[in-house]
């Protein structure tokens, strides 16, 4: 009976001793996992931004979007980009919406997939959110930027301003789940120079709780031609936002 007992204890320090191994291991080894899967979501967010520069230059250069017919092209929404959704036309001698069926992008620019835009005009792809924003009519000197439709494509009632859509567009990226997919949030405008912050305020840009303004790069609140601020903290959330190098 004692020799049993003896076994029996040793065999319990032993388990022990595995347990603590196995928590030792998965202490050193998750972060580094979830430190890899933000990267890899980062640098695809990333590479979103790009393809979406690209594409944008591309739809604007043919002239497919021109919704004031002066042969100047303007840029388009994700629903319009992808051919999921009409683009806008010249209709009466002003913007309107396109016919579904009719009108949309043939062949599209970006895939299909991009078409997928949820109920808050947002695109998620690899733990990221991305909302491309137009500008609207000019008002007191002011350019403020529209969200795309639910479902993708332009809202019937507010269209982009035709002139101002030749010039301006941006998208933001930011983390579906902030720490969880991703860490920092992302910028590009029709420039195509990608800006980043560091997303670690204390309210950070994270899903749906807290979500980048159109306005939050530029130097002027609520004003698009006012050109983004690089190096500096934004007038409306204070996070600082730099190039993106890499």
């Amino acid at each position: 009976m004692t020799g049993f007992d003896q076994r029996a204890g040793f065999t319990l320090i032993e388990l022990m001793i595995v347990v603590a191994i196995i928590a030792i291991i998965a202490g050193v080894g998750i972060p580094k996992l979830m430190s890899a899967r933000t990267n890899s979501n980062e640098a695809a967010a990333i590479a979103t931004l790009r393809a979406l520069s690209s594409s944008q230059a591309q739809i604007q250069a043919s002239g497919a979007l021109d919704t004031d017919a002066d042969g100047a092209g303007e840029f388009g929404y994700f629903g319009e980009l992808s051919g999921t959704q009409p683009l806008r036309i010249h209709v009466g001698a002003a913007p309107g919406m396109g016919t579904p069926g009719v009108d949309e992008l043939d062949p599209s620019i970006l895939a299909a997939h991009f078409g997928s835009v949820d109920a808050n005009g947002w695109v998620t792809r690899s733990g990221y959110h991305f909302a491309i924003f137009l500008p609207a009519p000019a008002a007191g000197g002011v350019v403020a930027g529209l969200p795309e439709n639910a479902g993708g494509g332009a809202v019937a009632a507010a269209l982009p301003d035709p002139n101002g859509g030749e010039t301006y567009w941006c998208c933001y990226a930011w983390p579906v789940d902030h720490q969880g997919t991703g860490v920092r949030a992302f910028f590009v405008d029709e420039e195509g120079d990608l800006l980043q912050c560091q997303n670690r305020a204390v309210a950070p840009f994270d899903g749906a709780a807290h979500v980048p303004t159109f306005d939050e790069c530029y130097a002027v609140a609520g004003d698009m031609a006012s050109g983004p601020v690089v190096g500096s903290a934004s007038v409306v959330s204070g996070q600082t936002w730099t190039p993106v190098h890499h």
